[in-house]
């Protein structure tokens, strides 16, 4: 009997260590957890824990308990929890007498295996407890923040992410990005969308289509939104589609569109791809509604606009061949722009214009022409067909900074359109 209990003994003391080098606690909140565990335990069994002193020791895993009992004589015992008799006191010192204290290291062990699974159970308990409200007090005051993950278990409705430190992170379908493809083992991105804490069992939820995760990543690729010299005044997403951002920034020195954009979209290409090629609009904020409502309809040309600021409208009035540009593909860009402003926009069609010699936007050509190609010859004023074919082609190449090929392509696309 010696040698089992003896053995519960150190598998007990072997559990400490486990705990204190597997569960990231410090010593001494890992001291407090031990000791509250023991009292406990004591508690349970005798009604109190006030004549026990608990001594922990996490360095070694070991600890002491000490039984603090009131000597009485013999027949007097009451409570059995802080009175010993007389007799028993001096089997362990002949010397003692009534009315003095004995104090007796005790053995944990000699209060037998339900004793000793209760109080592992109890720490085990407690152990969940502190972990939980780490948990939750570490990703309550992050949201609205990127997290890296590793991708660890992929279920239907559900991908299951470890953190660094093996915490477990939840990105659920709906927070998914279409096109998201995940595999075991590999490194993802997301937001920190919210923490729920029902039941104190904390669950931290991921997103990839919170407008949070775009405006996270400008603030990582672009030096002057994190410095705090551009404002994201506002984000407007169709996760995986196309999204639009209005920025401003108060030194007239810096473009605001051009530094997020980046030279040739240097800086916004790494963030498209993040996204699946998410189509991203980068437009200048301003408080002039009016025009505002203009710049989030781009690429489409407006010729008037009727607000009714009381219920948040927009009527908006284009020549019939802009009208299927401010609706975009699928109704994408005016839902965009909808959602980017806060009006709710009808667009019209303006048949008072005569249309016959109309020039056409560069925008238009953008099936043809690439994005880039069109932004660097609109970056020098030029934002028509008619107004690129009548600049001399050596002004084109030089001052968009464009190859000459690239310039003769664009002028042959040009060219034909009108011919035709």
């Amino acid at each position: 009997m010696a040698t089992k209990k003896a053995i519960e003994s150190v598998n007990l003391s072997d559990t400490f260590k486990d705990f204190k080098e597997s569960k990231k606690i410090d010593k001494a909140t890992l001291v407090n957890v031990i000791e509250d565990s023991f009292r406990s335990v004591l508690q349970k069994m005798y009604g109190h824990d006030d004549n026990f002193d608990v001594i922990v020791n996490p360095e070694k895993g070991d600890f002491e308990i000490y039984w603090n009992r009131t000597v009485v004589p013999d027949g007097e015992v009451e409570n059995e929890a802080a009175e010993i008799a007389l007799s028993d006191a001096q089997k362990e010192d002949p010397d003692y007498e009534v009315g003095e204290e004995l104090s007796k290291k005790v053995n944990f062990a000699d209060f037998g295996r339900r004793a000793i699974l209760n109080l592992r159970q109890t720490m085990a308990a407690k152990i969940l407890e502190l972990e939980h409200d780490n948990l939750y007090n570490k990703y309550a005051d992050k949201v609205g923040q990127i997290v890296n993950g590793e991708v660890y278990q992929i279920w239907k409705r559900e991908v299951l992410i470890l953190d660094d430190e093996g915490n477990e992170l939840l990105l659920p379908k709906s927070e998914q990005i279409p096109g998201d493809f995940f595999r075991k083992g590999e490194s993802t991105r997301a937001v920190i969308l919210r923490v729920d804490n029902a039941n104190s069992n904390p669950k931290i939820i991921l997103s990839r289509t919170s407008p949070d995760f775009l405006q996270r990543l400008l603030e990582a690729e672009v030096p002057e939104i994190n410095d705090g010299l551009i404002i994201i005044h506002k984000i407007a997403r169709i996760p995986g589609e196309r999204a639009k951002i209005a920025v401003e920034s108060y030194n007239d020195r810096i473009d605001p569109v051009g530094a997020c954009v980046g030279v040739k979209g240097s800086r916004i290409h790494g963030i498209v791809r993040e996204l699946h090629n998410e189509n991203i609009d980068v437009i200048n904020y301003t408080s002039n509604i009016k025009l505002y409502i203009q710049r989030a309809l781009s690429p489409a040309k407006i010729n008037s606009i009727s607000i009714d600021e009381e219920a948040k409208k927009a009527s908006v009035y284009l020549l019939p061949d802009q009208v299927s540009l401010a609706i975009g593909k699928n109704g994408l860009n005016i839902k965009l722009a909808s959602m980017l402003t806060g009006y709710s926009i009808d667009v019209f069609r303006d048949l008072g214009s005569d249309s016959d010699n109309e020039d056409i936007y560069l925008d238009e050509f953008k099936d043809e022409i690439e994005d880039w190609v069109v932004e660097a010859i609109k970056n020098i004023g030029l934002d028509t067909a008619k107004s690129v074919l009548d600049t001399p082609r050596e002004v084109l190449i030089e001052k968009a900074d464009l190859e000459e090929g690239t310039v003769d392509e664009v002028l042959r696309i040009l060219r034909a359109e009108f011919e035709e």
